[in-house]
């Protein structure tokens, strides 16, 4: 249904959802990437919904302020890229570049968030490519393919093809993360489970792991607050 934006301080961006099943009116946080979805069930209009999600502004906002909300990336966003905070702004040329601590993506500010999430697929398949086939051939074994998608429930799988699925945002990570998580998906290559002997190959390929484990499950939900699609807002 699209997206409105509850006025405010801050403004809170709500996606419109219409579901035959609902019975009621529901507004959702996610606790992964904090949006904000209302669901309307059918005979309800969309100006009812939106009067219930303004009758509950204030939870919402408070319960943003927890999560953190989410982050449309625009020219003075700090995004991580490789474990690195770097601060987007406004280049000169046709190609995204690092310069210092600065993330210059030229054009027309619209086309940002598409520049920069092609910029960074291309960087993460880089990089989870050479990682896949150093740990594949410290397993002796062989993939198939290599696909990266926007994933939320999952940083990577192995599927009994060999074919090797990872989340491109792992190039937001610290390169060690990225390279654990690759160590993982090659050494279900071996072990189709998560069993001592597929824990024990992991081991061998990568060594000491749960540091990188454990910073996923602190930190790596920060992740997935960054939007890199252009939105189309109702006021």
């Amino acid at each position: 249904m699209g997206h409105h934006l509850l006025p405010g301080n801050p403004p809170v961006e709500i996606n419109l959802k219409r579901s035959s099943r609902a019975r009621r009116i529901s507004l959702r946080v996610s606790s992964l990437d904090g949006r904000v979805t209302l669901t309307l069930p059918r005979g309800v209009s969309e100006g009812d919904g939106i009067a219930f999600a303004a009758e509950k502004a204030d939870w919402l906002r408070g319960h943003l302020a927890r999560h953190g909300g989410t982050q449309v990336v625009a020219v003075g966003t700090d995004l991580p890229v490789a474990g690195r905070l770097l601060s987007i702004a406004a280049g000169a040329g046709r190609s995204v570049r690092v310069e210092g601590d600065r993330l210059l993506v030229p054009g027309d500010p619209a086309q940002l968030p598409a520049k920069l999430s092609a910029y960074l697929r291309a960087l993460a398949r880089d990089r989870l490519v050479a990682a896949s086939d150093r740990y594949a051939a410290r397993l002796g074994r062989r993939y198939t393919r290599i696909t990266l998608r926007d994933t939320r429930s999952r940083w990577g799988s192995c599927s009994a093809q060999g074919a090797l699925s990872y989340s491109w945002r792992l190039i937001m990570a610290p390169p060690e993360v990225l390279d654990y998580v690759a160590a993982h998906e090659v050494a279900h290559l071996a072990e189709m489970n998560h069993s001592r002997a597929f824990w024990d190959t992991v081991q061998a390929i990568h060594g000491p792991h749960e540091v990188q484990r454990r910073w996923l499950r602190t930190d790596g939900t920060a992740l997935h607050r960054f939007r890199f699609e252009a939105q189309d807002r109702a006021h």
